[in-house]
């Protein structure tokens, strides 16, 4: 897909110039049509398209119908938190949603997904763009080759909150049902990802709100938040700043001794259910690499443009077919930001592997996290972090730096502290250990990066 990066520019473009949220969901959903003469808009659809496709299925039939449900789940899942895709082949199992209402669903995007046999470097090339009226058809037990009872395009009847009127079935409809105020579930699972992002844990079920998912522990504070978007001129920036700037978000992880209420509310809040104080979060994959770049003064400043290939172990490029993963010439691209990484659903970064990267065959509303005797190891031995180590080592010792200072310089940039007196202590012996005290300084860096203290956010 040489062009899926345009896709993610324009998400980063959009964020950072705090697009109004509801024009965000809008654009995504409907771009090529809210703005047919905006080349953006149309970039912005792609969203639709980033789902998993098979172009060497020889039934054309049969991969559209494939993309058509995708694209209708996944819509479900991200913008509603329901699990439509469930009801593609049957009714439901456990929520009140029928196989016609997945279909009916289906019938906004079923006119304008075209599959058009025009080779673009050897694949056959899918666009969105509006095309004949499309019948859509309920497909029995799932099954492409047996259309049932024909159905109009409609909202799920368990979620629409928003009065009814009348409906023609274009994308357009969609996008603004999804970002109506009244949307009561889009906006409550919006409020319950935006918290997500900034505590580590929601209020409930992050990606299902359905009868198997968890109930809200704080329901009147959700239906709050997701008021407060479109008063707030639907400005996430807003958001973010309402929430760290809370007392909740502001408040410590730990006892820094002048809390005399700290050990009852840690006795009455054990698991920190109802946020009596801040979480522990480990980085993810793509933050600890940029983090590692970031310190040790590694990480380009370049922005955009297709996605780069740092090199691969030796372990995994000895397994690789010819030509699957081609390394960047420029050895600047290396150290770019991981967002900028080239991504494979057959062949994921080892690090973010390591750490927990969900796999990219589907959408994820939560990472897990595990601690895992690799990923100690990786960040003890891998090359990119040896090479980090060694790299902060010899900026520490530029000049005429004492021992001292270049410990403390170490500690400031990985720790963001100073080392307390029995660390110093320990700091100067590994660094004097060694017949080459740059070794012995790029150790100490190394074992920095091992600390939880670089890899939590505490």
């Amino acid at each position: 897909r040489p062009n899926a990066w345009r896709y993610r520019d324009w998400v980063i473009k959009a964020l950072n110039t705090d697009l109004p949220y509801n024009r965000f969901v809008r654009l995504q959903i409907a771009g090529d049509q809210v703005h047919p003469d905006d080349p953006e808009a149309a970039t912005a659809t792609g969203f639709l398209l980033a789902g998993q496709d098979m172009p060497d299925i020889n039934l054309l039939a049969e991969r559209r119908h494939m993309l058509l449900n995708e694209m209708t789940a996944t819509v479900g899942s991200v913008f509603l938190g329901l699990t439509l895709g469930c009801a593609q082949c049957h009714d439901h199992k456990s929520d009140p949603v029928s196989q016609r209402e997945f279909y009916r669903m289906r019938a906004f995007f079923e006119s304008d997904l075209q599959l058009e046999e025009v080779k673009l470097g050897g694949i056959n090339v899918r666009t969105m763009r509006n095309g004949k009226v499309s019948a859509t058809h309920i497909m029995t037990r799932g099954d492409f080759r047996r259309p049932g009872d024909k159905v109009q395009a409609g909202f799920p009847k368990i979620v629409n909150t928003v009065k009814s009127r009348p409906i023609k079935g274009t994308r357009t409809e969609l996008a603004v049902w999804l970002t109506h105020p009244e949307n009561a579930p889009a906006m409550r699972l919006f409020a319950n990802r935006l918290w997500l992002r900034h505590f580590g844990r929601t209020f409930a079920s992050p990606g299902d709100f359905g009868t198997l998912g968890e109930p809200p522990t704080h329901p009147d504070l959700l239906d709050w938040l997701a008021t407060e978007l479109p008063r707030r001129k639907w400005s996430l920036k807003a958001m973010h700043k309402l929430i760290v700037t809370s007392a909740t978000w502001r408040q410590a992880s730990r006892d820094c001794g002048n809390d005399p209420a700290w050990e009852k509310r840690l006795k009455a809040d054990q698991s920190n259910r109802l946020w009596s104080r801040q979480g522990r979060r480990r980085l993810t994959g793509e933050m600890l690499r940029d983090a590692l770049l970031s310190c040790s003064d590694s990480l380009s400043q370049r922005k955009g443009g297709p996605g780069v290939r740092p090199q691969l172990p030796k372990e995994i490029t000895v397994t690789l077919l010819r030509n699957q993963w081609q390394v960047s010439k420029d050895e600047v691209d290396h150290r770019r930001r991981s967002i900028y990484l080239f991504a494979r659903r057959n062949l994921r970064y080892p690090l973010f592997d390591l750490f927990d990267r969900p796999a990219l065959a589907e959408t994820s509303a939560l990472r897990s996290v595990s601690t895992t005797a690799p990923q100690s190891l990786a960040l003890l031995n891998s090359s990119f972090v040896v090479q980090r180590a060694k790299e902060l080592a010899r900026r520490a010792a530029d000049g005429n730096a004492t021992p001292v200072e270049s410990i403390r310089f170490c500690y400031r940039r990985v720790l963001g502290r100073l080392p307390r007196q029995e660390e110093m202590a320990g700091a100067l012996q590994l660094v004097d250990r060694d017949d080459n005290p740059g070794q012995g300084l790029a150790d100490l860096v190394l074992a920095l990066f091992n600390f939880n203290e670089f890899i939590y956010i505490d």
